[in-house]
């Protein structure tokens, strides 16, 4: 699992919802023309169909990790077809406008919300809005009965209108915890990103995406995702805006702080808002790391310890005192490569 990613995605970049309008090519109109050469004054029909328009296609790139460059680029118009000529000549299909998209991309139709298609792999292409077809040429309309038919079919016209893009990060790792958990500071410590940390509630108000290096070159991708409070389930707070994130995640390593007045307490609210999304991120492994563990001597993590669920695997780190760290990075690597 060699990994190969951009250094870091701090959340003043990290878009991940947008509203893009895309319109498609209208098709070439068909030619109505007689075929006439030296010698021949009255040839058949011989006029080319129109060409078609050009599609507005999403393609995905591996390389991409937001949807901040389509902020300032939200309009995608793809060119007209060519009308047919003479000779059965066909018109030039229109040129095709693609919207290059991070993996994880799912696109919505704007005004329904309805899900039209994801993109989950590189160079992965897909229509989101089809050319429209380019109009018959007069050569197909000769009957028995009209020998020189003048008259060709118009081009059909493009489609257009508003489309929502959502992110799903695809990182390795997600991390879940209420605000104030440690998330960031975490983050900061292990990996290469650089978030905004405070010691307030909701700093993080997006995901940040963080590259873990591990031992012979190796590495994995971690995302702090904004804490969750009761009820984001039902939209409270952040609600669905980050809780989609964590569905990408294969491993999910919940972390509750050490000064916690129940920590079973929190991690059975914070499994329980994460059912409540969808039942299938139960599926996950989840790895519980007890944070600011620093301030617990050997008495105290024993007692913390026998509160805690029997079937879910634990560790103490500091992010601060930088303990527990490798041993963490060595569980979350383990669990990624089974």
């Amino acid at each position: 699992m060699d990994l190969f990613f951009p250094v870091h995605m701090t959340e003043g970049n990290f878009v991940d919802y947008i509203k893009i309008w895309a319109a498609s090519g209208k098709g070439g109109k068909g030619s109505v023309h007689l075929h006439r050469e030296k010698f021949i004054t009255k040839g058949g029909p011989d006029g080319g169909d129109g060409g078609r328009g050009g599609h507005v296609i999403v393609r995905g790139d591996k390389n991409m990790w937001t949807l901040y460059h389509l902020k300032f680029k939200k309009h995608f118009k793809a060119d007209h077809g060519e009308s047919g000529s003479k000779s059965r000549s066909t018109g030039k299909d229109g040129e095709d406008k693609y919207v290059d998209v991070p993996l994880g991309t799912i696109v919505k139709d704007g005004e329904t919300q309805e899900i039209l298609f994801e993109i989950t792999n590189d160079g992965e292409e897909v229509i989101l809005a089809e050319g429209g077809k380019g109009g018959r040429g007069n050569w197909h309309f000769k009957s028995a009965t009209n020998q020189t038919p003048r008259y060709a079919q118009p081009g059909i016209e493009g489609i257009e209108g508003w489309f929502q893009l959502e992110l799903k990060l695809l990182a390795d790792v997600g991390l879940v915890g209420f605000p104030n958990a440690g998330k960031s500071t975490l983050l900061s410590v292990i990996t290469s990103a650089k978030p905004k940390i405070a010691d307030y509630e909701f700093t993080t108000l997006k995901p940040n995406l963080g590259i873990v290096e591990y031992r012979n070159f190796k590495s994995f991708v971690m995302a702090d995702i904004p804490g969750i409070i009761e009820g984001a389930a039902e939209g409270k707070g952040l609600g669905h805006r980050f809780l989609r994130h964590i569905e990408r995640n294969s491993t999910l390593l919940f972390l509750i702080p050490a000064d916690s007045n129940d920590i079973l307490k929190e991690y059975k609210i914070l499994l329980n808002e994460l059912k409540k999304h969808n039942p299938e991120l139960m599926d996950k492994d989840r790895l519980l790391a007890v944070s600011k563990s620093d301030m617990l001597d050997d008495e105290l993590k024993t007692e913390i310890e026998k509160e805690l669920p029997k079937d879910l695997p634990h560790l103490f780190i500091s992010s601060v005192a930088q303990t527990g760290l490798t041993e963490l990075k060595d569980k979350l690597w383990k669990m990624l490569n089974v």
